[in-house]
């Protein structure tokens, strides 16, 4: 069900007990994982943190913990699938779920008892009523059947006419009931046909703060984050992202007019955060303009920088704004100051000649003390390459999810700029890999659908066996190809994507994502129709993670797996 009053329903209720919070490994879950870590920590509960990466893990988190908890709080995971029927768990285990994904599973929202859902209503969820989904079961033969011994007797032809009905209002009961069956089939299948995203987990929670009255900066700024982090992984519409920015606004003016009287606002440990209308250039303050221009996926797609003419039309872009290439490549902090100060303003004009007419966007920036500037995307990308980073072969999963949890605080800023160099080393391999996609033709429209395989051996392949990192190459690709094809059917197409993921199992990692479009509503139907190829083909895969439209499939079923979607989508 659905809680109305996250204050009485939610906090109040965990506040003198133990909680196990389960969180899936995404930058909006690390985000709402730190706001409820801040509020627990102010309030004195205690609670036990577990990472988890897919379904599996969740389960076996769950058996692990069953016993020592009754209170499992759920972030971005648990809420598209039938909970209780997949962990089975006692009758008085209770389950906070706080989750982006959409559709929520019918039969948690009319669970009444265990599945308590942390969910804004006016998130256009149309979830069916219940009367079109459950209807207590009759009992068919209800006091209908006759008997028919006394065949010759009067009473018998009374007894066979009274027969004669019942079979008929059986007959009529079982039509009834299969009409209703095949509607209720109709309605599930529209509600559950496409995946999207809802409000932020990090912005739910800080509303939970904020009605709590205790709310900080760093609690703001997560909850910003985290909504960012919808926007880098294009999860969200632009109407959304805006409507939920001008939020967020609100709250910015509010802390920082309180802070306004207060002596720290100036101190070296200060922190301020402000509403920018900001360059869409990937981390451009941490590394030279140049670079962030050629590895900027909105930059890079509209000049076409894999081909020569794109080259030189960067060239020309350059020279028409004005900045000396000597400048332009060197560190953005090294940069002259005179260069710096209007530096958005002239780069604003030249993109519009260039047809760039959206190169800046709303977003939020923050200071910590005099010297360090952060974006809140920065702050995305940088705890992104550090929750899937490969570095050390043997570094897991909680390693990199503690890391890049402790990227998130003002107080770590050595391991927030580590994860800035991973993430420039990861643009940088997703550049490039969408650079030799498009040069050597893998891109291959199948029909209802495009479809690129990243093959073994491919530089930074490791790299894309991760999901986030995947999906940002399927984002950038699939732009890159609309800005480049001349085919205009192909330019409304989804793309689906298949990198290695274990090459000793033999298997690779499948992600489809939908057609590229300004307007896009960002909802993708290929969570429904990888698991129906799947079971059409009997293909060996596994749908273990949160979001659907990402599965792990066995290298040599890829081609009938292929086969089964074209038939499906056409």
């Amino acid at each position: 069900m659905f809680v109305t009053d996250i204050r009485k329903d939610f906090y109040e209720v965990v506040a003198n007990q133990r909680v196990a919070l389960m969180v899936a490994t995404d930058i909006d879950a690390l985000c709402a994982c730190k706001i409820l870590q801040a509020l627990f920590h102010c309030d004195h509960i205690q609670y036990t943190l577990v990472p988890v990466t897919g379904w599996q893990e969740l389960c076996t988190a769950f058996l692990e913990h069953k016993e020592q908890f009754r209170y499992f709080v759920l972030i971005n995971c648990g809420a598209n699938v039938d909970l209780l029927e997949m962990l089975q768990p006692d009758d008085d285990s209770i389950f906070f779920i706080c989750d982006t994904h959409r559709p929520v599973d019918v039969v948690n929202v009319y669970n009444d008892t265990q599945i308590k859902l942390l969910i804004k209503q006016d998130d256009d969820l149309d979830v069916p009523s219940y009367d079109d989904i459950f209807r207590d079961e009759e009992d068919e033969d209800g006091g209908d059947s006759g008997n028919e011994s006394d065949e010759g007797s009067e009473p018998s032809e009374k007894r066979r006419r009274f027969d004669e009905a019942a079979i008929e209002r059986r007959i009529e009961r079982q039509r009834a009931r299969r009409e209703w069956e095949a509607r209720r089939r109709e309605i599930l299948f529209d509600y559950e046909q496409y995946e999207y995203h809802g409000t932020s987990a990090a912005m739910m929670f800080f509303e939970l703060a904020w009605v709590l009255t205790k709310d900080t900066k760093d609690m703001l700024w997560w909850a910003v984050i985290g909504l960012t982090d919808q926007w880098v992984h294009d999860k969200i519409t632009h109407i959304k992202y805006v409507t939920d920015i001008a939020t967020m606004q609100r709250h910015v003016s509010r802390h920082n007019h309180r802070n306004e009287d207060e002596e720290n606002s100036l101190s070296i440990d200060c922190m301020r955060i402000s509403f920018e209308y900001d360059l869409r250039l990937t981390l451009y303050q941490h590394w030279s303009l140049y670079e962030s221009i050629c590895n900027s996926c909105y930059t890079s797609c509209s000049f076409k920088l894999w081909t020569l003419n794109g080259q030189k039309k960067l060239q020309e872009y350059l020279a028409d704004m004005g900045l000396p290439l000597k400048q332009v490549k060197q560190k953005f902090n090294s940069m002259d100051v005179s260069i710096k100060e209007n530096l958005r303003e002239v780069i604003e004009e030249s993109s519009n000649k260039y047809g760039m007419k959206d190169i800046r966007i709303q977003t939020f920036s923050v200071h910590f003390g005099f010297k360090n500037r952060f974006l809140a995307s920065d702050m995305v990308h940088a705890a992104s390459a550090l929750l899937e980073s490969a570095e050390k072969e043997e570094s897991n999963t909680t390693d990199n999810f503690i890391k890049a949890l402790d990227s998130l605080s003002r107080s770590n800023l050595e391991r927030l700029h580590s994860g800035i160099d991973l993430a420039k080393r990861k643009l940088l391999a997703i550049q490039q890999t969408v650079a030799s996609c498009l040069c050597t033709n893998l891109i291959l429209s199948q029909g209802p659908f495009l479809y690129c395989y990243l093959l073994e051996g491919t530089p930074d392949v490791k790299l894309f066996s991760k999901p986030l990192a995947l999906t940002l190459l399927c984002k950038y690709l699939l732009r890159a190809f609309v800005h480049s094809t001349r085919n205009k059917r192909c330019k409304l197409l989804p793309l689906i994507m298949a990198a290695p993921k274990d090459v000793e199992k033999g298997t690779v990692i499948v992600v489809g994502i939908p057609p590229e479009s300004e307007t896009s509503d960002k909802k993708n139907f290929f969570g429904r129709a990888f698991e129906k190829a799947a079971e059409s083909t009997s293909s060996r895969t596994l749908h273990d993670h949160f979001d659907t439209s990402i599965i792990e499939l066995k290298t040599e079923d890829r081609s009938k797996f292929l086969d089964a979607l074209i038939t499906l989508l056409s």
